[in-house]
């Protein structure tokens, strides 16, 4: 495959190593990519058998709440990712291994002290309240909650492995860890219905722990023989290099808070003004059009340490090129925008059934979020990979302040519904999807003074 790969480079001109490392990234994770959007498609209508649309409902609000808690690595995957592809590019091997220590063993420490806190507080949350479910729910949240919130943890510390590969150009590997986890999800899943009743807590479980198994493994192998060099050295941890990596970190870890509260609390927001019930056709609807701006994802993600790398080597006019190529691929999502919406209801009909009735309104917004999200990440990638993310911050910041209260306008106020919740997360990104060109262009042709250049 790989040999084929190169052939076809060739014969398209494609000269740049950088370049042709991203293409077989790319090629490799829409490989992946399929088939974890294919498991995970799958998986929905079983897991509905297998549960409830109740306790789904409630496992994927459970889910967002815990995603709420992902900015507790304080921004070192990002920050230790622009570092680390810095030290990497200049070939110094010593201070990679040490940005590499320092962030473990913070985030080690993060993670325990975490952990730790949720514990007691889990003993006086009243979960039901706070998820809005049912009285005949016969699953124990508050176990439920330490049995996911643990292995949340433990993934928060294992999974900087995944920005050690990213640094070093191996741009798919976080889809092949989402693929193994969701195909043994969906494999699990199966044999679970086959075989017992549904359980939220041990449907939770699975979800929650293998994962980690994943990750836990893929760090022994990583450390052991692959990035051998770098593996972490508590005496390697120094103040200076944290310093290093949250001096962009820190910056990253506002805006991973604003993105969570942006992108993560909608599940949220629904169960709490309508019901548990209502998060799963919104969901369904959702993970339609998570098809376009997951592959269009694939392919800008890779950039990211590319262009760092080429920015250092002030190779702009590579940059250039790729920003002008991946503008141009995004042409195309307007059209299959459109294409997805005309076929929407044959796509529902024949994934779930009629199960469950998902309103032409909200397939309509969630097209429109599609729109400006693709193009935002465009800019956003390229913000984040030159460590020019002042004005994203602030932008950042203001979209999550606006956000909860637009959706509780539009949902329950304007009488919108589900449409209005998206809508709101919709128009909170704009601001960046106008803000972050104009930033591109300013410092790609070195007019970026003042805020422009932060």
């Amino acid at each position: 495959m790989k040999q084929k790969l190169k052939q076809i480079l060739h014969k398209s001109g494609v000269k740049s190593s950088r370049t042709k490392n991203i293409v077989k990234h790319v090629a490799v994770s829409f490989f992946y990519k399929a088939g974890t959007i294919l498991a995970s498609f799958l998986l929905v209508p079983i897991a509905i058998d297998y549960l409830d649309t109740e306790d789904y409902g409630v496992w994927l609000t459970i889910s967002s709440f815990i995603a709420w808690f992902t900015f507790f690595d304080i921004g070192l995957g990002n920050g230790l990712r622009n570092r680390l592809t810095e030290a990497l590019a200049n070939n110094n091997l010593k201070l990679a291994k040490a940005y590499v220590s320092s962030a473990y063993f913070t985030i080690i420490g993060v993670g325990l002290l975490l952990f730790l806190v949720f514990f007691i507080l889990n003993f006086f949350i009243d979960w039901q309240q706070i998820f809005n479910t049912s009285e005949n729910l016969d699953t124990n949240l508050n176990l439920l909650m330490i049995i996911v919130f643990g292995s949340f943890s433990v993934q928060l510390i294992a999974n900087l492995i995944s920005t050690i590969y990213l640094a070093d150009q191996n741009h798919s590997i976080q889809v092949k860890i989402h693929f193994i986890t969701q195909v043994l999800s969906l494999i699990i899943i199966w044999l679970l219905t086959k075989t017992s009743e549904g359980s939220l807590l041990i449907f939770a479980i699975i979800f929650s722990v293998l994962p980690v198994i994943i990750l836990l493994v893929l760090n022994f192998f990583g450390f052991n023989y692959k990035y051998q060099y770098l593996k972490p050295s508590i005496f390697l941890w120094k103040r200076k290099y944290l310093k290093d990596i949250m001096g962009i970190g820190f910056n990253f870890f506002i805006i991973q808070i604003a993105g969570v509260v942006l992108y993560s609390t909608d599940n949220f927001i629904i169960s709490t003004l309508f019901s548990p019930n209502e998060v799963v056709p919104y969901n369904i609807a959702f993970k339609y059009f998570s098809i376009l701006t997951i592959f269009f994802t694939l392919l800008v993600n890779p950039y990211w340490s590319s262009i760092s790398e080429a920015f250092i080597k002030k190779e702009f006019d590579w940059i250039k090129n790729s920003i002008k190529k991946l503008f141009k691929l995004w042409l195309l999502i307007p059209i299959a925008l459109l294409f997805m919406v005309l076929k929407s209801n044959y796509f529902y009909k024949f994934w779930i059934g009629d199960k469950i009735l998902i309103p032409l309104s909200l397939t309509i917004s969630m097209a429109f979020f599609s729109l400006f999200f693709t193009f935002n990440i465009i800019f956003v990638y390229f913000l984040n990979s030159v460590g020019k993310i002042k004005i994203q911050l602030i932008i950042s910041l203001v979209s999550m302040l606006i956000n909860i209260p637009l959706s509780i306008l539009f949902a329950r106020n304007l009488n919108m519904g589900l449409s209005g919740v998206i809508l709101a997360t919709t128009l909170s990104i704009i601001i960046s999807a106008i803000l972050s060109p104009i930033q591109y262009h300013k410092i790609i042709n070195f007019r970026d003074y003042g805020i422009w250049s932060k």
